[in-house]
Formats: structure tokens, sequence, C-alpha cells
């Protein structure tokens, strides 16, 4: 347990308030410590100038996992050579080579994470009409709470996520120090009575949540080889899911008695998982082989040990910079990235849209209470578990076994392209449950017909998502965090734009008429689908970003 602990920020603040046990003490802090007797990896290599270090290039590098031992041979210039701080074949340090067990535990915090961050997005809805009555406004204008909220973590992974890539700041600190302030504003937020102060820290407690929902995805591939990692964001992309259609049900009923209520259960869900945070690993490889290369110089008083990092060091503004306009970049100029950020932002859009329709539909036609509406949620639910049972089947039985025996036989993974075959089948799920909601959601039809459509939707597009995440993940894998983040954005400016345009749609075209429209854009996406799995091929050729 102890050895365990050691990785995670609660056994680094006991070590650095001096308790420091045997099993809190690394391989080179213990007596009689030789670097060679412990098989540690000595590289010997010249420190790069400035001209051939490449901002990317040096964060693929840090993301390496695997580097075989080398003998570190005489140099004429001792002066100008470094000792490459790097992992050994089966170097216990090495994230990917960690237990099943200490996978699982890291898998399961970032979820959870996940899950409470998305979840709050939605437990708000059903009291906007009680927010509107209290504070005399609009109910487009209570809808806010939603929007903003979903603006905050759309933006927050763009500056925070980058961070997450500095060695010498790694994955936990944004994901701890984010989750303090974002308990922090769930408590102010749930005791203010002022609607302007309530719509600011709603976006506040959307920014300060936002860290796992782009460098979650990090975290997974951290930990995982190109053949698992696809099972990590099964789970993942389902806490992404189940998080919003939870909240209206955990409110439904709470909101009733005391609007408030649904606030103090943020409260409570945020203090389980601030709890948990202090436990999870540190998973970035360049924080752990930096932290590593600190140990080694003080256990043996040799300044030549460094980490790949610190040959050549990144200003953080370069950074923060490049995460910005790189991400942009791309998603602009190539074809593909562009198609999975419009695409997954509109499936992702069309979810936060039910916010407005399902009121409008269940409240109204059917004339349900607001618990029972929560109920109704769950149908994306269900929908989520059926298309993430199917698609674990799939890689389990047949995809995954094909492609490992595909790779030892020609040397090489299987095309990217080969990912997107469970996106081509769960692509038309959107189109056809919008229509089926659509044109049943009438009181003379009883109201399983709307909501199994509903479950069509999300069985689909589950599929659709998580062929498209694990395509851009392979096929631009250097700049990975970046296109999560960027994703994300694009995914969340759309979503909050839906929230607030949808709901005069509705009311004005009807909700029939409404969510055909979206229907019609959806079935666009099937042909882009197609021709991504046709052409995709070409475009990565033609496309200056593919490593």
């Amino acid at each position: 347990m102890a050895d365990f602990l050691k990785e995670t920020p609660a056994g680094q603040f006991l070590r650095l308030i001096g308790c420091r046990s045997a099993n809190l003490l690394y391989p080179e802090e213990k007596p009689g410590f030789e670097p060679a007797a412990a098989g540690l990896p000595i590289v010997c290599e010249r420190a790069p100038s400035p001209a051939e270090s490449d901002l990317e290039k040096t964060l693929s590098k840090l993301s390496a996992t695997v580097r075989a031992s080398e003998k570190c041979e005489t140099s004429p210039n001792p002066d100008n050579e470094a000792i490459i701080v790097s992992w050994t074949e089966h170097d216990p340090g090495n994230p990917r080579n960690w237990s099943q067990a200490k996978k699982t535990w890291t898998l399961v915090v970032v979820n959870l994470y996940t899950f409470c961050v998305y979840c709050t997005a939605s437990i708000i809805t059903p009291t906007a009409e009680a927010i509107q009555q209290r504070y005399h406004i609009s109910i487009l204008v209570a809808s806010m709470g939603l929007s903003l909220y979903v603006v905050g973590y759309g933006l927050g992974p763009m500056f925070l996520s980058p961070i997450s890539e500095i060695p010498r700041v790694g994955r936990n600190p944004p994901y701890l120090y984010s989750f303090v302030a974002f308990l922090v504003v769930s408590i102010a937020l749930a005791f203010v009575d002022n609607f302007p102060a309530i719509i600011v820290l709603r976006w506040l407690q959307g920014l300060f949540g936002s860290p796992a929902l782009a460098s979650g995805a990090a975290s997974i591939e951290d930990i995982y080889d190109i053949y698992s990692a696809p099972y990590g964001y099964v789970w993942w992309i389902a806490a992404m899911y189940c998080g919003p259609a939870v909240g209206p049900l955990m409110a439904g009923y709470a909101a009733p008695r005391d609007w408030r209520w649904p606030l103090y259960e943020v409260i409570i869900m945020s203090g389980v998982i601030l709890f948990l945070l202090p436990f999870l690993p540190e998973t970035y490889p360049g924080a752990i082989l930096l932290n590593r290369a600190k140990r080694l110089r003080k256990a043996t008083g040799d300044d030549r040990y460094r980490a790949q990092s610190e040959l050549h060091p990144i200003p953080f503004k370069t950074v923060l910079w490049e995460a910005l306009v790189r991400p942009l970049e791309i998603t602009m100029k190539d074809p593909a990235v562009l198609y999975a950020a419009l695409y997954g932002g509109l499936v992702y859009a069309t979810y936060y849209s039910f916010f407005e329709a399902f009121p409008l539909v269940y409240l109204g036609t059917y004339q349900m209470s607001l618990g029972q509406l929560g109920l109704i949620f769950l149908g994306l639910m269900t929908g989520c578990i059926v298309g993430l049972t199917c698609y674990y089947v799939y890689l389990r039985r047949w995809f995954i076994p094909r492609a490992r025996k595909y790779h030892a036989e020609k040397g090489k993974p299987v095309e990217q392209e080969q990912w997107l075959r469970p996106g081509m089948a769960g692509v038309w799920g959107p189109p056809i449950g919008l229509l089926l909601f659509a044109w049943t959601a009438r009181a003379d039809v009883h109201w399983i017909a709307p909501t199994i459509g509903i479950n069509i939707w999300a069985a689909g597009s589950f599929c659709m998502f998580q062929s498209i995440i694990c395509y851009i993940a392979l096929a631009y894998p250097k700049y990975v965090a970046s296109l999560f983040a960027a994703n994300d954005f694009v995914r969340s400016m759309m979503a909050a734009a839906f929230v607030q345009f949808s709901r005069p749609m509705y009311v004005n075209l009807g909700v029939d008429k409404g969510v055909t429209v979206i229907a019609g854009l959806s079935g666009v996406g099937v042909a882009g689908m197609y021709g991504l799995y046709y052409f995709g091929g070409f475009l990565r050729a033609k496309s200056k970003f593919t490593s």
C-alpha cells in the first residue's frame, strides 16, 4: 500500500513532512543504491541546440513508453554529454507497466471525476422554473445556468490541459487544485442569492471542473497501450454520456421541495471526488522521469543525469501558445479532424438540446412530474449501456484479437480507418432515433415510443463517438492532447449555442419539425463518416500534421 501511496499527492505530502518509511522511498533513495545494479538505463546523448528543438517532437519524446537500455560510451566532450534518464523494458515506474489493479484504480478515479463534472452540468435543469419565478426572469435567461457552465468547461481545457503536459507539473496538480476550486465555487453557489452571481459562479464551476474532460483521455493513454486504451476510452465516454443523464434524475425529486437541494447534492458528490483525488497516481511519463532524474542527481552527486525535458527547456508561454494555436490550425486545415470536431459537436449539442425538448414533450405533452422527467433522461443512459456493450464485445471478441495478429504478422498496426467500422454502423443511430422521437412525441402516441428513439440515438452516437476518439488518437499521436482539448472546445461551444436557441426553435416550429431539422444535419454526418472511412488514408497522406 505504501509503495502505491508514494506515487500520489497524498504520498508526496507524507514524504514532504518527513514520513519516509521504507515503502515510501524510491530505489535511488535507499542505502547502498548503485544505478547499474538497480537496472536503470544509462543513455548518453548530446544535448540539442535551440535550432534542433521542436515543441511537438519534445512532447512526443516525453510520451514514449519503452526505451532500451544502452551502454554509455566515453565521449571526447563530456561537458556536452547528458546521461538521459529513460525507461527499461519492464520498468515498474512506467505507467504502462503498472499492475492491473493500479491501472483500474486510476481509471475509476478519472471516470468518477468526469462523471461528477458532467452530472453537475445538467443537475440544474429541473430548477430552471423555480429560478425563473424567484428572480423574475425569462426561461431563456434561466437556461444560461446550463449554457455558461458548458462554455466554462469548453474553455478550461484549452488553458489547463497544456499545463499537465509540462513535466515539472504533470497531470495531478491541475486535477487536484482545480477541483478544490470547483468545490469552493460549488459551496458559494449553493448559498448565493443573486442571479448574476449564480451565472458567474456556474461559469467558474465549469471552468474549474474541466481538466478531466480533455486530460482524462491523455491519462488513459499514459497507462494503456494502443490495443488496451480503447477499453479505457469506453468507460471514460460512458461517464461523459451518463453524467448529464443522471443529473436531472438526482435533481428531479429534490428540486420541488427546495430548488437549492440539487446544488447541495453537487457539494456532496464533489466532496467524495476530492477525497479520492489525493490518492490518484501521477501518470505523465515526462513528470515521472523528471522526478527520477532529480533523485538520481541527489543520490549520486552527478549533475549529468537529465530527463529528456531538461535538455532544452521550453518556456511555458511557448507551450501555451502552441497548445492554443496548433489544435485550431489542425482542425481548420485537416478535413478528417474538422469532420470529427463538427460532427462530434453536433451529436453533443443535440444531447444538450434534449434538456430543452424533454420538458416540452414529457412535462407538457405527457403531463409527467419532474421526478418522472428525470427517469426519462435515463433513456440516454440505457442507450449508452447498449452501445457500450455492443462496442466492448466487438473489441474484445473480434477487432482487437485480429488487430494484434495483423500487427504480429505484418510488423505494423492496422490502418487507422479500421477503427471507424463500429462508427459506420452507429452513425445511422442519431438520424433514425431523432426522427422516431420527433414524429411520435404526440399525446395520441404512448410515451415509450419517443423514448425508444432516444435510446437508439444514444446507442448509435456512443459507437460513433468512440470510433472517432480512437481514430484521432491513432492518426495524430503527436497532437492528441491538443486535439482532445480542441474537440472539447468545439463540442462545448456548439452545445452552449444549442441550449440557447433550441427552445425557441422547438416552440416556434414545434418539437416534430425542430428535431427533424437536427436529424437532417445528423444525416449529413452519415456521408461524412463513410467518406472518412474510404478516403481517410488519402487525406492523412496529404496532411502535414500526421506522423
